[in-house]
């Protein structure tokens, strides 16, 4: 009932925002004075954004430039299966020697893999970067059967085996706890194509250190609450018609109930912007919740055993977590190299959390193993904007390429 409300309400105020993107798009924003024409369509501009959409972002990554030299990019499809693609941005040409190959492994947590376009970009300029682009769930029919936490490990595998042996693997955020299980399963199998390197970015390994508020949250409900108050059926017209998930717009309603000034505020200085003929810092916002507002649908058991097993019953932190009916041995990881990152503002996932994984890997030998810990960032600092590119990213790429002999 609550998907089935949403996509009513959705439906029923589509027209509006039509209107008022149409409105926008007509009405002159370049005037010199601050007029009433200006005014209007600031308004209309910021209503017509205010709005959720279904579908992933283009990543829209079109060059790069490597040794000063922009070269082209070609985005294309390496694996595909029901839940998710591996993509490659294939570089036109190479410049000097071969390029580290680079798994970057996105969040399946309602929001598309292009929130990690930036990271992706910056990652291009030393290194030949695949990543894994998750599909929304609502589009996935019931017959192509279900997607677990087992399933998404297993994905991994499978992408890091198609990229090949000396491939490194970049995971962010929620990721990260089956990035290490899945570098562990690899290990234990003496896997060809285990990974060169681990890099893990703010993710929640051991959430029994310094709980967030989204830590207390996963353990205030029974996860049989979480399952009778937030899993919904996907209604019509949509593929996944019937498919049990997590919608994207709970997701993002609670990401945003975190700090409701916050976007307030964005959205009020976009409007005056817009007012003043700041079309450029406004685009900047525009930009930004184009992407933040793309919602993916989660599939209900990924998500269930998420909440269970990494925010609740803490299962690979205390080596309980089980794979295809085995336990995940991190201890098995010998050759490849871990590196973790966390931000000192981080309030999803806190400082310690992340690093708890060097704990968990006693067989990989000290010098392959480092820790960097980002002043004045939060979450999203750890991947993007300018923290994330002068200070974090070399750091990863120094990681990656002290392990690519």
């Amino acid at each position: 009932m609550l998907y089935q409300a949403y996509q009513f309400q959705s439906d029923l105020m589509s027209p509006l925002r039509l209107l008022a993107q149409s409105l926008s798009a007509n009405l002159w924003l370049e005037k010199t004075e601050r007029s009433l024409v200006r005014r209007l369509s600031a308004v209309n501009e910021v209503v017509s954004r205010l709005r959720l959409t279904h579908s992933r972002p283009a990543y829209d990554i079109q060059a790069v430039t490597v040794a000063g030299e922009p070269v082209p990019v070609i985005e294309e499809t390496v694996m595909t299966a029901p839940f998710g693609t591996l993509l490659r941005f294939r570089k036109a040409h190479t410049v000097g020697e071969a390029q580290p190959a680079v798994l970057l492994v996105a969040p399946l947590s309602g929001h598309f893999a292009t929130l990690l376009r930036e990271t992706a970009r910056t990652l291009l300029q030393d290194h030949d970067v695949y990543i894994t682009d998750w599909h929304n769930a609502r589009d996935v029919p019931l017959s192509k059967g279900g997607f677990s936490l087992d399933d998404y490990i297993d994905h991994m595998i499978r992408f890091i085996a198609a990229i090949g042996p000396g491939a490194h693997v970049v995971a962010v955020c929620q990721p990260c706890v089956a990035a290490l299980a899945a570098t562990a399963v690899m290990a234990e199998d003496d896997h060809p194509a285990q990974p060169r390197s681990l890099t893990l970015m703010a993710g929640p390994v051991d959430c029994r250190i310094n709980p967030t508020g989204v830590n207390t949250l996963a353990m205030s409900k029974p996860i049989e609450w979480f399952e009778k108050n937030l899993i919904s059926r996907v209604p019509l017209p949509h593929a996944g018609f019937m498919r049990r998930v997590y919608p994207g717009f709970v997701q993002l309603t609670a990401f945003m109930s975190m700090n409701p000034e916050r976007h307030k505020q964005a959205f009020k200085h976009m409007y005056e912007h817009l007012v003043e003929g700041n079309v450029e810092q406004a685009r900047v916002i525009q930009d930004f919740y184009d992407e933040y507002l793309a919602v993916n649908d989660l599939p209900a058991e990924f998500y269930l055993e998420t909440v269970a097993k990494v925010f609740q019953t803490f299962d690979l932190a205390r080596g309980a977590l089980s794979y295809r009916d085995r336990t995940v041995n991190t201890a098995a990881i010998r050759r490849t190299a871990l590196f973790t990152v966390e931000g000192e503002r981080d309030d999803i996932c806190s400082v310690g959390q992340t690093v708890a994984a060097h704990d968990l890997c006693p067989s990989i030998r000290p010098y392959l193993k480092n820790h960097h810990v980002q002043t004045g960032v939060g979450h999203y600092g750890v991947f993007s904007g300018r923290k994330w590119n002068q200070q974090i990213y070399p750091r990863v790429r120094e990681a990656i390429h002290a392990s690519a002999g």
